[in-house]
């Protein structure tokens, strides 16, 4: 019995000359562990901001977002259901303007005009230019020339998410007023807003009548524009004088995408 007692004592005895030790040595494992632990957290915070899974892949320089692949997306402000400005004091406004001050537009002023043109305003996808059938053959596209926060380029509008999808970066504006029968407006704008249309999806319901259909809904949407830009204070005007083919070449859509319209937007003079 005297024997056990002497080995638990003895035990007790060295556990604590040894726990100093183990504890310091617990201690500094334990630090280089916690380090260790911080600095991957660090680590896979800046890989997802570089690279986000399942994300687009965005480079920002300054204010300014670039792009690195068409495909990529930049969410748009939500857009303004009330405004300061009537509808009749919006129609009272409403003029052609083509000439336009040097100052940036804003992304949101950007977002507002699109989503006035082809925003969603309904559960059921309805929105805010009426179209026969609900089928929606409008294709929202806008050249960026000179938008604070925004790479120029080409980009098209998705109006579930009231996203923009960047189309491309090359310099087409020259081109788009050369073969516009030299309105410079469209180099000068801000933005240039490209109405497109798939003819087949309204076509497919209402066999050759669905073009006059298209051809109304490219009228309602781009009244909107009017009235919008015109509560925002900007100057814009319809061009539809310009060289089919030559336009669609330039901007380097789909063929199935017929180009109808374009509105240069800018600041007023």
């Amino acid at each position: 019995m005297s024997a056990r007692l002497m080995c638990f004592f003895g035990s007790q005895s060295l556990f604590k000359t040894l726990k100093p030790v183990v504890m310091k040595k617990l201690m500094y494992i334990s630090g280089i562990f916690g380090f260790l632990l911080i600095m991957g957290i660090i680590a896979l915070s800046l890989f997802h901001q570089i690279t986000p899974a399942g994300e687009d892949k965005l480079m920002s320089t300054g204010n300014t977002t670039e792009f690195e692949n068409s495909g990529d997306m930049i969410q748009l402000p939500p857009p303004k259901k009330k405004g300061t400005v009537s509808i009749e004091e919006a129609l009272q406004l409403r003029r052609s303007v083509r000439s336009y001050a040097s100052q940036a537009l804003t992304v949101a002023e950007v977002g507002q005009l699109l989503w006035s043109a082809q925003g969603i305003t309904h559960a059921r996808g309805f929105r805010t230019a009426p179209s026969a059938g609900a089928t929606f053959p409008l294709e929202m596209f806008v050249l960026v020339n000179n938008v604070d926060g925004l790479r120029k380029g080409l980009y098209q509008y998705l109006p579930a998410d009231h996203q923009l999808l960047w189309v491309h970066g090359r310099e087409v504006a020259s081109d788009l007023v050369r073969a516009s029968h030299s309105q410079s407006m469209i180099a000068e704008a801000g933005v240039v807003l490209v109405f497109g249309a798939v003819f087949e999806r309204t076509t497919q319901r209402y066999s050759e009548r669905g073009v006059r259909y298209v051809y109304n809904e490219i009228g309602h949407a781009s009244q909107n524009v009017h009235l919008q830009a015109a509560a925002l204070n900007l100057g814009t005007v319809v061009i539809g004088a310009y060289n089919d083919e030559q336009v669609e070449e330039i901007l380097g859509l789909d063929p199935g995408i017929r180009i109808l319209y374009m509105m240069p937007v800018g600041k007023m003079p």
